[in-house]
């Protein structure tokens, strides 16, 4: 099959790209390669497969790199005009929920009108199903744990929360509109090899290794539902081969927000196993073999204090559930870092 991923030199759109080449689909990968904030190691993916032409070639000849941003509507019109996919994963996006307080205006081009340009690509070229990344964040003030796609989430409580939500409304008028199937992801708190070096996990061990302090926020009283980010991808993969037909149970009367009579579905994929911000820090020590000197700080500004998927969806319609714990996914981290570095 033929696949478009946006995002692909990003860390689950790195992940996912590898997997879909290594089943033999034809795969072509978007990125506008933005280091957003200056946050990002170019080096990091600059000795991915993106940038090597000659690994390129060599292994993966199945796949075509594409730099080109969301928001440039023409040449987006023209990729799908001339390439005729079947599927579409989107996953490119301005990422990071404190960065939305500094650059708003990132999160509305790409978030927003970038989407858009998405849907309209999918609508006018009969995609058979668009899968795209939203975000464990759009559950916003909600306290009712675990969070379950049947949940109300009207409450979010940063800009980037807020465009995720505004995703998952803008696909289901597509998929009322004019039948486009899509299937929106809620993803948990993402780890692993290749993520962004301004994430915890990147951020903690750097410290720890240069014998500098972490800083803990919400002084360790935060909980997260870690997701190693091969359960991801394999989550990924599945919903992509499961196209949403619609659900003629759906009423009105009593709605349910997570499907709809239309081809439209929403899916957390987390661990539904939240972990303690502490837990989370030990593992990391255990796995190095060195403490940490640690700074405990009040809750920042867009930050929730728990998160803890529901994943019954998933279980039901897939048959699947991330499995990895956060000893094992961190040990295969470490090891990756120390021989990346």
């Amino acid at each position: 099959m033929k696949v478009l991923v946006t995002g692909t030199a990003g860390f689950i759109g790195f992940h996912l790209s590898k997997k879909l080449i290594a089943r033999g689909d034809s795969v072509f990968g978007l990125d506008s390669i933005n280091n957003y904030g200056r946050l990002l190691e170019k080096g990091l993916y600059r000795k991915s497969i993106f940038y090597n032409k000659k690994v390129r070639s060599k292994k993966y000849s199945n796949y075509q790199f594409i730099k080109l941003n969301l928001e440039d509507k023409e040449n987006i019109y023209k990729l799908f005009r001339e390439e005729k996919f079947d599927k579409v994963v989107n996953l490119a996006a301005q990422a990071g929920v404190r960065y939305s307080l500094e650059n708003p205006h990132a999160y509305i081009n790409s978030n927003i009108v970038g989407f858009t340009n998405i849907l309209e690509a999918c609508r006018h070229h009969k995609i058979q199903h668009l899968v795209y990344a939203s975000s464990s964040s759009v559950y916003g003030l909600n306290e009712n744990m675990p969070f379950s796609t049947k949940n109300n989430v009207d409450h979010p409580i940063s800009l980037y929360a807020a465009s995720k939500k505004s995703n998952e409304l803008m696909a289901h008028t597509y998929s009322h509109l004019f039948n486009l199937s899509t299937t929106g992801l809620r993803f948990f708190t993402v780890y692993g090899e290749w993520g962004r070096p301004d994430m915890a996990l990147f951020l903690f061990t750097k410290a720890i290794l240069e014998n500098k302090a972490i800083d803990i926020y919400n002084n360790g009283n935060m909980q997260r539902d870690f997701t190693y980010i091969a359960d991801i991808v394999e989550g990924i993969i599945r919903v992509i081969d499961n196209i949403p037909k619609g659900n003629p149970n759906w009423s009105g009367l009593k709605p349910d927000p997570s499907s709809s009579k239309s081809p439209y579905k929403i899916y957390n994929i987390g661990n539904n196993n939240p972990v303690q911000l502490m837990d989370f820090v030990y593992a990391i020590e255990e796995a190095l073999g060195k403490k940490a000197d640690k700074n405990f700080m009040p809750i920042q500004k867009g930050d929730v204090p728990s998160t803890y998927a529901d994943v019954s969806g998933l279980i039901k319609d897939l048959n699947y559930k991330p499995k990895t714990n956060i000893k094992k996914g961190i040990k295969n981290f470490i090891n990756w870092y120390k021989k990346f570095y």
